[in-house]
């Protein structure tokens, strides 16, 4: 299968530098979703904006009676500051690209470039180009904004990029594939007093202290030690000087599962442990959970295609053989969302030996471009003869 869009990469490399340089926080990718819709507009599409804010959908029909599908690619960037060396950083302070959606986005053009050239033999195709997956569910705001009414589909595929898996190596799983989440804040409120009569207050430092202990039993006395799981804590804040114990500390973090009713028993052990605490120092905890994205999970049928188009494209271009039941990961994604909806894959494509994901010296590899596209087009085509 020879692609018309191998001419266009550099192309699609230069476009992934730019959004690189101008990333956009989530809900703010305006700049980002103009670009992409003017690209469309370019190709021949007629694309529908100002979804769930910033979003973007272009739609494929053959006008021939088949399947529907969905590919999906996420626009938004992190509030990390770079330390690449790269010409293309950020210029944005304090903002970057570090999770590759600037790669997501520019496949998925470079996807519906290659079907404008050879599209599927019957069906319809849409291109969502979906804002805010991180921390923001731009998926579950774009379903509630009519996504699924407006463009109905029958299956839905995501792909994201995978620092540690072989340069272009494909690779999916039936079953959960990413972790489902809650962030949760917990204010501990004490008594302040001198450090050096600590028995005239209530130190919440030392309550904090012994709550991120306990609640790593949790996981490792709670929790099935065949289910994955974590709870993490990454904030505690508390205290102004050194000689005097705060009347307060806050602290947040995030749990994560791939089973959701794991998920629910860290949720509810966590609240149970600061009431405990609470009532055992005579402090006042209160723990806010918030945030909340379901896990992915794979449908069998769906994740079959994804197969097939993976051995089809090795068959035809060669290339990494992919992981057809790869290692789920404990970070979430909101295209669980879509997934509780409609059937569907998320697949990886291996980033290489790159810095990981959120990183300060993260970088997408434009080397896995072509195969991220193939992936797209040969999964397309092959979905209107399988269905």
């Amino acid at each position: 299968m020879t692609l018309s869009v191998q001419s266009d990469i550099p192309f699609l490399t230069e476009l992934r530098h730019d959004l690189h340089a101008h990333p956009e926080l989530r809900f703010e990718e305006n700049r980002t979703a103009a670009l992409v819709a003017s690209r469309l507009r370019t190709l021949g599409y007629a694309p529908h904006t100002g979804i769930a804010g910033t979003g973007v959908v272009a739609t494929l029909d053959t006008g021939l009676s088949g399947p529907a599908i969905m590919l999906r690619a996420d626009m938004d960037a992190l509030p990390v500051r770079e330390t690449g060396t790269a010409s293309w950083i950020s210029r944005n302070e304090g903002v970057m690209h570090a999770c590759g959606h600037d790669g997501h986005t520019v496949m998925l053009l470079g996807a519906a470039e290659s079907l404008a050239a050879q599209p599927p033999e019957r069906g319809i195709v849409h291109f969502v180009f979906q804002p805010a997956e991180e921390g923001g569910a731009g998926a579950k705001v774009m379903i509630e904004d009519g996504l699924f009414e407006r463009f109905p589909t029958q299956f839905c595929f995501g792909l994201h990029n995978w620092p540690g898996l072989e340069a272009g190596r494909l690779g999916v799983r039936t079953g959960p594939i990413m972790a489902g989440g809650w962030r949760f804040r917990i204010v501990i409120t004490g008594k302040g007093s001198h450090a050096a009569q600590p028995h005239l207050g209530t130190d919440p430092l030392t309550i904090g202290a012994a709550l991120v202990q306990e609640a790593q039993l949790l996981v490792a006395r709670r929790t099935d030690p065949m289910v994955a799981a974590v709870v993490s804590f990454c904030i505690f804040e508390a205290g102004t000087t050194d000689n005097i114990l705060p009347q307060t500390a806050t602290l947040a973090g995030t749990l994560r599962a791939l089973d959701p009713q794991v998920l629910n028993d860290l949720k509810a052990g966590l609240a149970r442990l600061c009431s405990g605490l609470a009532e055992a120092h005579g402090a006042a905890i209160s723990v806010d959970f918030h945030q909340p994205y379901p896990v992915t999970v794979n449908a069998p049928d769906a994740t079959d295609l994804a197969r097939a188009a993976m051995l089809r494209l090795m068959e035809e271009e060669g290339g990494p053989v992919p992981e057809l039941d790869i290692v789920p990961s404990l970070a979430s994604e909101d295209f669980g969302f879509m997934l509780e909806r409609k059937v569907g894959a998320y697949a990886m494509i291996g980033n290489g030996d790159s810095a990981r994901l959120h990183a300060p010296d993260y970088d997408f590899d434009d080397a896995i471009i072509p195969r991220g596209v193939r992936y797209w087009h040969t999964l397309a085509r092959n979905c209107a003869t399988a269905l």
